[in-house]
């Protein structure tokens, strides 16, 4: 068990702030700062970091936090992910609906995305999307998934999203809730299975966002190791 004395030399305010992270990672799994900039800030604190991961380890957790995208997330800790018995509390199993529009939401957010800037689509953008797609929901269906949405952070919303102009705020913890191998599975599998007459074209144009995407990670992660040989 890790040594927690750490907690006890905390200040009121931080130690606050500690439980409010811990709890917010527990129950929606990401801090994102455009939404909790209090919060966020506290976790990306290298510091308080290093004292968060302590206590999360105990439960076989941690907490990564992605600062081009100003995201902090909860992750299963690397020893414990083959560990038989073990239940991920923060796994959500989708249902296909809802995997088909949260791939609709992170293309939209992939569009638009600007890494200074709040990113936005609007009621009707994302019914065009989805017609591309070929994915058909009730109103009812919708306010659901996007009430779901908002619960882990990924979206938040006012209350004119039942008209076309209403805006959905988009945020970049989209990008971690699945990565871009499992979102272009389910493209290539909507497409094989019962895609039948979606808009391919725009489709092919989503995958090369996906591609672009994929290709400058893996850009940053190059660089990021060269300057850690170059230290």
């Amino acid at each position: 068990m890790g040594d927690f004395s750490f907690m006890k030399k905390m200040s009121d305010e931080d130690a606050y702030l500690f439980k409010r992270c811990i709890r917010k990672l527990l129950d929606a799994t990401f801090i994102v700062a455009d939404k909790e900039e209090r919060l966020y800030d506290f976790i990306s604190s290298e510091s308080n970091q290093y004292d968060i991961n302590t206590y999360l380890a105990a439960i076989g957790y941690k907490v990564v936090v992605e600062e081009r995208m100003r995201v902090a997330m909860l992750q299963q800790n690397d020893d414990d992910i083959e560990t038989v018995g073990l239940k991920r509390i923060n796994l959500l199993r989708f249902e296909p609906k809802q995997v088909r529009l949260l791939l609709v939401l992170w293309l939209l957010f992939l569009e638009r995305m600007g890494y200074a800037d709040p990113v936005y689509a609007t009621i009707g953008d994302i019914i065009d999307k989805c017609k591309i797609y070929k994915i058909t929901m009730t109103p009812a269906d919708f306010k659901k998934n996007y009430r779901l949405f908002k619960r882990f952070s990924l979206i938040d919303y006012s209350d004119d999203i039942a008209t076309e102009d209403g805006k959905v705020k988009l945020y970049p913890s989209l990008q971690f809730c699945m990565d871009i191998g499992q979102l272009k599975q389910v493209m290539a599998e909507y497409a094989a299975d019962d895609g039948a007459g979606a808009d391919k074209d725009n489709m092919a144009d989503d995958e090369a966002d996906m591609d672009n995407l994929a290709d400058n990670e893996e850009e940053l992660e190059d660089m990021a190791e060269s300057e850690d040989a170059y230290e």
